[in-house]
């Protein structure tokens, strides 16, 4: 009977594939929320939307769309590949 080892990830691998973030900010460069997929690399955000968006560009994400979702409200779509 042949054996299958099963391959898991290790503590501290870095997940392959496609991140996501969602940045809500203000019109007035402030951050509401910051939404993500479950293991993507982030630094803090910050409340300055503008610094936020700086560190995730700095980390490799690309913005794939930009909505104004109210009038005061403004919705970021990052991606890292």
């Amino acid at each position: 009977m042949k054996r299958t080892r099963q391959v898991q990830p290790m503590i501290g691998q870095a997940w392959t594939g496609r991140h996501v973030v969602l940045l809500h900010c203000t019109t007035n460069n402030q951050l509401i929320h910051l939404y993500k997929s479950y293991h993507a690399p982030i630094e803090p955000p910050r409340e300055n939307c503008a610094e936020t968006l700086s560190q995730l560009l700095s980390i490799g994400y690309r913005i794939h769309a930009i909505t104004a979702i109210s009038p005061n409200q403004i919705q970021y779509f990052l991606v890292l590949e």
